[in-house]
């Protein structure tokens, strides 16, 4: 896993993104967040279980089915399965040492 800083690859509202199979970052000091950078590996990991592009598709879709179900953006955005399940476990550092596979599937 490599880490990149580069703000013009993140859109306004974000300050990072995983992007297979890097994680992108707006600045230097998200290098050492632990927490957002242990989120960021959790995407990694879910993109690799579906094997990249399909992950991309099915983050689209769920969006654009909670950006119904919530009428609200930021509402629809936290509430993707993928978003849910490493909100949750991102202060767990040692969360991707015991996570099975496929774990964003209870968070639907």
């Amino acid at each position: 896993m490599r880490i990149v800083v580069n703000k013009y690859l993140i859109g306004r509202h974000f300050v990072g993104i995983a992007l297979w199979p890097f994680i992108v970052v707006k600045n230097d000091g998200l290098k050492e967040d632990e927490a957002f950078i242990n989120h960021e590996r959790i995407h990694l990991r879910q993109q690799a279980e579906l094997l990249v592009v399909p992950f991309y598709l099915i983050y689209l879709i769920e969006y654009i089915v909670r950006l119904f179900q919530y009428r609200n953006s930021p509402e629809a955005y936290r509430n993707i399965s993928f978003e849910r399940e490493a909100y949750e476990m991102e202060d767990d550092l040692s969360y991707l040492k015991t996570r099975k596979p496929w774990s964003f599937i209870k968070y639907l």
